[in-house]
């Protein structure tokens, strides 16, 4: 193809309404055609990334591997393409101010008074083309976070307008995402408040070139002539997006109303092919007709907001269909563990997995949870900070290390066996100043971590600031804690692991940010099997007694 397409997902009446997923599984269609697609994602907050957000603010902070802290919809993004993404797929007003504040200091804008257009507008610009100019893809898809009408996005909504006029009809595009209401009341869908959102956009000088509908109930002939007519639209190109039973679903359902079709069509691209989506759906009939069952806790401070955890819960939807089994996972809040609740809240479970997190709150339970995992075999999947909290746990209560911890909560600790990096001591800074991105780490032979990856070799994720502190790692080695994971250049434990344990594995890095439904994260399709492997073991004592 001589030029990259450009298609723009833009959203009204609510957020919420899955703008993410929506552009996720078109881009699924154009890359199951043969079309090389990515995605990215205009974030309206002034703060640079969400790195510093609270993850009951904004869901989990996700990680690419050239480290940038990113929106979490780029999860959805790879999960659903298996391409990987970058800081060049996720803008944020902050950055875009910053870039800009910056240019002016250095005196690039020749004494002109900096205004919102056209110096911001250029830059918003500048940044949607970065991934269309360097060759790689056919077609960019660029999601617009927020709502139509939002003042924080009106100067994306501005450098779409210009950008789509300079690109030309056939090449960019725009999608706008918008509810259509059921009142119970009235028994009818509303069909207003969509065409108020169009309106919204028209006044910003954008015409929707299509309308995906999110909706209960079926759009009947009727309603989607009625949105055609006062939205400006072909009746072709009104795109009916019902709730589905998983996220999963959505590319069979965009394909099954052309939403392809008409893409390309607007955009003058071949429509001489059907979308290979043969993997996709063999993945789909594992995941919807498994074989087993096993329920699986996830120990976290943030449980309440089910986004905290995006990555881990989709990893497990992976990992479970890989193993033919369906993955229950029970939130359970680490600030409600103690001796009293433990039995109730864990026994029953075929394992668990403590999850990553920052600061004090809920440390204690998580480190009960682990300590109950390695007493009673439980298969245990530890994440940064949950691998830091089982090298906490057996230093207190296997080395008799009294009051061993963290430094993060305990500044003064004795007995320091998780500590901060040298290099990070003297930084004030919060944003991006992490250990992040993809970082090497050698395999020790014979351990359950080389098994599950096949290999000596392997690059994963980070994002965190304290580490496993060598200076005790003699101890943990021969009380029974294996190091079976080391980054080669700075010699820095990447993976524990118990010996006198069926699976027992903690990491340092995030490995949930690289699982795709093309190819399920190895260390989740171990863990679950092993979970599997324990339910039955348990479901046969159980059988024997009685």
């Amino acid at each position: 193809m001589a030029e990259t397409k450009y298609i723009f997902v833009t959203g009204g009446v609510s957020s919420s309404l899955g703008k993410g997923i929506i552009a996720a599984s078109l881009a699924k269609l154009l890359q199951a055609r043969g079309f090389k697609t990515t995605i990215q994602k205009l974030d309206p907050y002034i703060n640079v990334d969400p790195g510093t957000l609270n993850p009951y603010e904004h869901g989990e902070c996700y990680v690419t591997d050239d480290g940038a802290e990113t929106d979490l919809d780029l999860g959805h993004y790879e999960r659903f393409l298996n391409v990987k993404t970058s800081q060049a797929n996720n803008v944020t007003t902050g950055r875009i101010y910053q870039s800009v504040i910056e240019k002016e200091r250095r005196g690039e804008f020749l004494g002109k008074t900096v205004q919102v257009v056209p110096h911001i507008t250029n830059e918003i610009k500048e940044r949607i083309q970065i991934l269309g100019n360097n060759g790689d893809y056919d077609i960019v898809i660029t999601e617009i976070g927020g709502t139509v009408g939002d003042i924080e996005s009106l100067p994306y909504i501005e450098a779409v307008r210009q950008l789509k006029w300079e690109l030309g009809d056939d090449n960019a595009l725009v999608i706008h995402l918008t509810l259509v209401p059921f009142l119970s009341a009235a028994g009818e869908l509303k069909t207003k408040p969509t065409q108020h959102s169009v309106k919204t956009l028209m006044e910003s000088g954008i015409k929707a070139d299509i309308l995906v509908c999110r909706t209960e109930h079926e759009l009947s002939d009727d309603i989607r002539r009625k949105l055609a007519i006062f939205c400006n639209v072909r009746q072709e190109a009104v795109i009916q997006s019902i709730d589905a039973d998983t996220i999963y679903d959505v590319p069979n359902m965009m394909l099954k109303e052309g939403l392809d079709t008409v893409t390309l069509k607007k955009l003058n691209l071949p429509d001489d092919s059907t979308p290979n989506l043969e993997h996709w759906n063999k993945f789909l009939a594992r995941h919807k007709n498994p074989k087993a069952e096993v329920r699986i806790g996830l120990i976290g401070k943030y449980v309440e907001l089910q986004d905290s955890y995006k990555s881990i819960l989709e990893s497990f939807i992976h990992a479970g269909a890989e193993n033919e089994v369906m993955v229950k996972v029970e939130s359970i809040h680490s600030e409600f563990i103690n001796e009293n609740t433990i039995q109730h809240k864990i026994s029953h479970l075929d394992g668990i997995l403590v999850a990553p997190g920052f600061g004090e709150r809920g440390i204690e339970g998580k480190i009960d949870a682990v300590r109950f995992a390695r007493e009673n075999k439980l298969p245990f999947l530890g994440i940064c900070l949950g691998m830091q909290m089982a090298v906490i746990e057996f230093a207190r209560n296997v080395l008799q290390l009294n009051k061993a911890n963290s430094t993060e909560m305990d500044a003064h600790t004795k007995h320091p066996v998780i500590d901060i990096m040298e290099e990070q001591k003297d930084i004030t800074h919060m944003g991006g100043t992490m250990r992040l991105g993809a970082w090497d780490c050698d395999l020790v032979e014979g351990s359950i971590i080389k098994d599950v990856y096949g290999k000596d070799e392997i690059k994963e994720r980070h994002r965190h600031r304290y580490e496993y502190n060598n200076k005790y790692r003699e101890q943990f080695e021969k009380a029974g804690m294996a190091a079976t994971g080391i980054n080669p250049e700075t010699g820095l434990v990447e993976v524990i692991e118990l010996k006198e344990h069926p699976w027992f594995v903690g990491v340092q890095y995030h490995p949930e940010y690289k699982s795709t439904v093309a190819s399920p994260h190895p260390l989740f399709v171990a863990f679950v099997k092993a979970a599997h492997e324990h339910s039955k073991t348990k479901s046969a004592k159980l059988a024997q007694k009685s």
